[in-house]
């Protein structure tokens, strides 16, 4: 009678897990893991997409959706991030729509950031061309842009608090830059 053959999984570890800087008036803190979904689908797709989701996808530039713990980000005519940090994966929640669209489950390959406090904006602004003024970025706000020499994606999820999403192979990068910008701004 043969063996039956030993699986070995592999565990991913959480980048940066629980590292998080202060400096007086900016705070940076690696997220918690989150599923993330890169959509493209086009308008007439956009109803029954919305109600799989749970959400509306946001349509005009800049804007953003949140219900409960799960947010989608304009991010183009036809494109959108969709993060969920709850722990249910939208991937899965789009798998049965029959609707025209491309989902991709981008959860290992983008790291989130918060940057907080009175200095947040001055600390993204180091590295980020975007006026953040409320006036201009308002809560609510995304968009794709850049930091330095890294694109992220940046969601305004209160006066003094952004998310950054950035891909993995930059996150040393960026962790950096916004630590030495908190620094700077202090």
């Amino acid at each position: 009678m043969a063996k039956a053959a030993k699986i070995a999984t592999a565990a991913r570890s959480p980048i940066f897990a629980g590292r998080e800087f202060s400096a007086d008036g900016a705070k940076i803190a690696v997220l918690a893991p989150s599923h993330r979904l890169a959509l493209r689908a086009p308008e007439k797709s956009l109803a029954a997409l919305s109600k799989a989701l749970g959400l509306k996808l946001p349509a005009s530039p800049k804007s953003s959706v949140t219900k409960g713990s799960r947010s989608a980000l304009w991010l183009g005519p036809d494109e959108w991030l969709v993060i969920d940090d709850g722990g249910k994966d939208p991937l899965e929640d789009c798998a049965r729509v029959k609707v025209l669209h491309s989902a991709v489950g981008v959860s290992h390959r983008n790291v989130g950031l918060s940057v907080t406090g009175p200095r947040a904006a001055e600390t993204l602004n180091a590295g980020c061309p975007q006026d953040l003024s409320l006036a201009a970025f308002p809560v609510g706000a995304c968009s794709r842009t850049i930091l330095g020499k890294a694109e992220i994606v940046l969601l305004r999820n209160a006066e003094d608090s952004f998310r950054v999403e950035c891909w993995r192979s930059f996150s040393d990068y960026v962790l950096a830059f916004l630590t030495d910008a908190a620094t700077d701004a202090a």
